[in-house]
């Protein structure tokens, strides 16, 4: 923690539990508490107060003094100016975004509507803008008001693994806009097509310029989410000792570094519909490799994960099992969407190029080979789906078993963003099974995660107000 209270009061890791204790009454505890004093101390101070020790005391149960601070309740701690809490706004901020974002996109995608449901999505992701911005723009602030917590921002673990939740947030915009782009300005229709010259009101002549525009927003993505996951796993490869994360304390955020990359398949198989066969065809191979190297990184990191709650039990924060349902069923509801567009690709591409992606196979067949595709994504995606319901119900049992950690924290959104993905993979499913209840199913998680969003929405702004976060000791910087 980038504070001179670090030196004193070391704040205990994620996998602890912070709740609030009471202060032990009697003299001795009342005289410590009155000279730890927050924000106070001196940085290089190392010692204890004399004041805070009692020589006379024979309690031996009493607590150390630098452990009264975390027992004493922030709410009667002295307050400090926004500017100081400001150190303490980190990445794992961008979570808000990540889950508004995917609220939005579920509600342009859910089977089931009724009038108003896309301007309700649409207003939506205007505040997940402008929740975007001022993040960003906090963010941005903390690293120039304290200089020293940019680089502590990327190599302390605990915030470290938040950082990608950036990149997240982008796709999931980026999404967003091909959505409400396709009810609001092209009458639910992006896919590719070419312009008419006599017709000045065709909207495929805007849809040129806005197909172009995902075409690159895609690439650039795909190359900075590649290259930032390699560098920002190796910075956790190469953190000093003391800072490395232990497998004892390991959870579903460690994949978070590689979870950007999965996403690219999402854009994939959004985005493909807009281009060009030629180009489409690259996007979706770019997106089936993305996806392939997201989710094989991920089971490996399950397979210890699950070693640990055999071994140790259940994480403190439950909040963050809910993150082992987002690889799975990104996956499959990018696979099913990036197939469906595939018979459309066939149909448009160039006969020689057809041969030489099929071995050789006439047009006449290509129309089978189309539905072959479309057919096996379907069930992989099925097969990708009830992975993420085992994690899925594994986390609900985790939260109803009961919390150790009661208070806020911002990982708390991780029972929003990662939902999603399990949301948009069963709408997908079910729309390619043709199953209603699969769909009645989408529509009933949009609704559960609405209300989510809502509440911790609520919650969120209620930790601000009452210093449970964004305050020395309680976030991830700590």
């Amino acid at each position: 923690m980038a504070t001179d209270v670090q030196h004193h009061h070391p704040a205990p890791t994620h996998e602890s539990a912070r709740g609030h204790q009471s202060v032990p009454s009697n003299s001795t505890a009342t005289t410590v508490i009155g000279s730890f004093v927050p924000f106070k101390l001196e940085g290089n101070d190392t010692t204890t107060p004399p004041s805070a020790v009692d020589t006379d005391t024979d309690d031996a149960n009493l607590p150390e003094p630098r452990q009264l601070l975390e027992r004493i309740p922030t709410v009667l701690q002295p307050s400090i100016p926004w500017r100081k809490r400001l150190m303490h706004f980190t990445f794992a901020w961008y979570t808000v975004t990540l889950s508004t974002s995917g609220v939005s996109l579920v509600l342009a995608t859910t089977p089931h509507r009724f009038r108003g449901l896309s301007t309700i999505g649409l207003v939506i992701f205007l505040l997940d803008l402008l929740f975007f911005l001022v993040i960003t723009t906090s963010i941005t602030l903390r690293f120039v008001l304290y200089k020293s917590t940019f680089r502590r921002a990327f190599t302390r673990p605990h915030e470290a693994l938040f950082v990608p939740t950036f990149f997240l947030s982008i796709a999931a915009i980026l999404c967003n806009v091909a959505e409400y782009a396709r009810i609001f300005l092209f009458n639910g229709d992006i896919s590719y097509g070419v312009p008419s010259d006599d017709d000045d009101d065709d909207p495929r002549a805007s849809l040129t310029s806005f197909a172009t525009f995902l075409c690159v927003a895609f690439w650039v993505f795909s190359g900075l989410t590649f290259l930032a996951s390699v560098i920002q796993y190796h910075l956790l490869f190469t953190v000093k000792a003391e800072r490395r994360l232990s497998l004892t304390t390991i959870t579903p955020a460690w994949v978070l570094p590689i979870f950007p990359v999965m996403l690219i398949g999402t854009l994939a198989g959004s985005f493909s519909r807009t281009q060009s066969p030629s180009s489409a065809i690259g996007m979706i191979c770019a997106g089936l490799a993305a996806q392939g190297l997201g989710l094989l990184v991920s089971f490996f990191f399950f397979s210890s994960y699950l070693s640990r709650l055999m071994a140790f039990g259940l994480p403190a924060q439950r909040a963050g099992m809910f993150i082992a349902v987002g690889p799975p069923s990104f996956t499959g509801a990018a696979v099913v969407s990036m197939a469906s567009d595939i018979p459309r690709v066939f149909a448009q591409l160039d006969p020689a190029r057809v041969a030489v992606l099929t071995g050789g196979m006439g047009p006449e067949s290509m129309e089978t080979l189309a539905a072959g595709c479309k057919l096996g994504a379907i069930w992989l995606g099925v097969f990708l789906w009830g992975l993420g319901f085992w994690f899925f119900i594994s986390a609900v049992a985790g939260c109803v078993a009961g919390m150790q950690d009661k208070r806020f924290h911002l990982s708390w959104w991780s029972t929003v963003f990662p939902n999603v993905g399990f949301t948009i993979a069963s709408i997908k499913i079910g729309a390619g099974l043709g199953s209603e209840g699969v769909l009645w199913m989408g529509s009933g998680m949009t609704v559960a995660l609405v209300l989510a969003w809502a509440f911790i929405g609520y919650r969120c702004v209620r930790a601000v107000v009452k210093r449970e976060i964004v305050w020395p000791g309680h976030d991830e910087d700590s």
